[in-house]
C-alpha cells in the first residue's frame, strides 16, 4: 500500500535530533530523504552512551530518528560540493536544514538561491529562534530552551527548585512542529504550484504546546508555579503517591472517577466527610487525604494497584521504565514498537506515534552508514564511476 509521502524526495541538512527528528518522521511515511552530511560525519553518529555503537559511527540516539534515510557525504566548502547540491535541489520536493541563519546562504544555497532554481522547492528550516529578530544569531539547545520557555518554571518541586524533562522535548517538539509544516507546505503547493520557505523556531513551537499555561496567564492572570506531578487540572487525587513499593500516579479528575478510587480502597467513609466533600475542600485539606490515601496503598505494590483501580475505574498508572513499556501489553497488541532485522541483529526502535487504515508508517531499513548512498545518489544525477571516482580523490564527497 502506497505511503504518504512516497515520490516526495527530501533533501536533509540535518543534524542532532530536531531536524533529523522530522526528516524521519517524513522518511517513515515513505519520502525519499538523502541525509547529507560532512564527510566525518556529524556527531550524533558517535554519542557517548556505548563504545561498540559509537565507534560503528551508529549510535543509537542517532539510529533512533535517521531510519529510512540515504547518506550523502559532501564538503560544502568546495564548489563541487555545492554545484551537487544545486543539482539535487532543481529535482527534489523539499530541502530541510537547521544551520544557524545565514550559514545556507552563505554557502550559496540558501532558500533564495535554490528557490530561484527550483520555483516549486519547499524549504524548511528549523532553527532555536527563528530567521528574524534580535535572537536569530543565537544557537539553540533542547535544555536551554526547557529554562527559557518556561517549561522548567512549572516542572520540579518547590522543596527542590526547577527541573528539565528526561528527554529532550523541545527538540522533538520542534521536529514534530516542523514535519507538520512540510506536511501543510506540500499540501498548499497541491493547489497552488508554489513552493515556500518554513520558518521553525524551537522556542515557538514549544510555546504552542505550552498554549493551556499561556492563556491561564493572558486570560485570567494565573502565575504558574512549580507543580511537582500534580496534574494542570489541580485536582488533589491527580498527582503521585506512595504506595506498597514505591509510588503510583493516579489520573483521578472528576466526582465518579474520586468515588471509584475511595471506594476501591476500602474508604467510602470519607465519601461522607465534610473536609473532602467538594475540590475545594479536598485541595484545601490536601495532607489530610493524602494520609488517607497513602494509608491505604500501602498495604499493596503499585502494579496490583494499577490493575486494581484501573478496573474499578480510577484512572492511574504505575511507573513503568523505558525498557518495560516496549513490552507493555498494549505496545506489543499494536505493534508500536518496530522490529527490524540488521547486520548487527534484530534491533527495535520507536516508529510513527499514530496508525493510518492503509499505507502509515514503516521502519524498512536502519540509519544508514556514513556515505553509504553516496555513490548511488551521484550515479541518479548523472555522474559515471570515473567521474565518482575524481570527486573522492578530491575529496569533495
Amino acid at each position: 500500500m502506497t505511503r504518504p509521502f512516497e515520490g516526495v524526495k527530501i533533501l536533509d541538512f540535518t543534524q542532532v535530533l530536531a531536524g533529523p527528528y522530522a526528516s524521519y518522521q517524513l522518511a517513515l511515511l515513505g519520502a525519499d530523504v538523502i541525509k547529507v552530511e560532512r564527510r566525518e560525519g556529524e556527531d550524533m553518529r558517535r554519542t557517548p552512551l556505548s563504545r561498540e555503537w559509537a565507534e560503528r559511527g551508529l549510535a543509537p540516539a542517532f539510529q533512533a530518528v535517521n531510519g529510512n534515510k540515504r547518506s550523502l557525504t559532501l564538503d560544502l566548502q568546495k564548489p563541487e560540493a555545492i554545484a551537487i547540491v544545486k543539482k539535487l535541489a532543481s529535482r527534489v520536493d523539499v530541502v530541510m536544514e537547521n544551520f544557524r541563519p545565514g550559514v545556507m546562504d552563505k554557502l550559496g544555497i540558501g532558500y533564495e538561491a535554490l528557490s530561484a532554481i527550483n520555483p516549486k522547492l519547499i524549504y524548511c528550516a528549523v532553527s532555536g529562534f527563528g530567521q528574524t529578530g534580535p535572537d536569530r544569531l543565537r544557537p539553540g539547545y533542547d535544555g536551554k530552551m526547557q529554562a527559557l520557555s518556561g517549561i522548567m518554571a512549572i516542572s520540579g518541586h518547590p522543596e527542590t527548585g526547577p527541573t528539565r524533562a528526561g528527554f529532550a522535548v523541545c527538540d522533538v517538539l520542534s521536529g514534530a512542529t516542523a514535519a507538520f509544516g512540510v506536511s501543510s507546505a506540500l499540501y498548499q503547493r497541491d493547489r497552488t504550484g508554489v513552493g515556500q520557505l518554513i520558518d521553525v523556531s524551537m522556542l515557538e513551537a514549544t510555546l504552542a504546546f505550552l498554549s493551556g499555561q499561556i492563556a491561564d496567564w493572558s486570560v485570567a492572570g494565573h502565575r504558574q508555579t512549580l507543580s511537582g506531578n500534580q496534574a494542570v487540572s489541580r485536582r488533589t487525587t491527580a498527582n503521585l503517591f506512595k504506595c506498597g513499593d514505591g509510588h503510583i500516579l493516579l489520573a483521578v479528575n472528576n466526582e465518579k472517577q474520586y468515588r471509584a478510587l475511595m471506594a476501591a480502597l476500602g474508604r467510602e467513609d470519607t465519601l461522607t466527610d465534610p473536609r473532602f466533600a467538594d475540590w475545594f475542600s479536598r485541595n484545601e485539606n490536601e495532607p489530610a487525604l493524602r494520609a488517607i490515601i497513602e494509608a491505604a496503598l500501602a498495604a499493596r505494590p503499585a502494579r496490583e494497584w494499577e490493575s486494581i483501580l484501573e478496573d474499578a475505574g480510577a484512572p492511574c498508572a504505575s511507573i513503568w521504565k523505558v525498557e518495560e513499556v516496549i513490552d507493555h501489553p498494549q505496545i506489543k497488541a499494536r505493534g508500536a514498537i518496530q522490529e527490524l532485522d540488521t547486520p548487527y541483529g534484530r534491533l527495535r526502535f520507536a516508529g510513527s506515534g499514530f496508525k493510518l487504515a492503509h499505507g502509515g508508517g514503516k521502519l524498512d531499513r536502519m540509519a544508514p552508514e556514513l556515505g553509504a548512498d553516496t555513490d548511488a545518489v551521484l550515479g541518479e544525477l548523472g555522474f559515471d564511476a570515473p567521474e565518482i571516482a575524481a570527486l573522492r580523490a578530491k575529496e569533495v564527497v
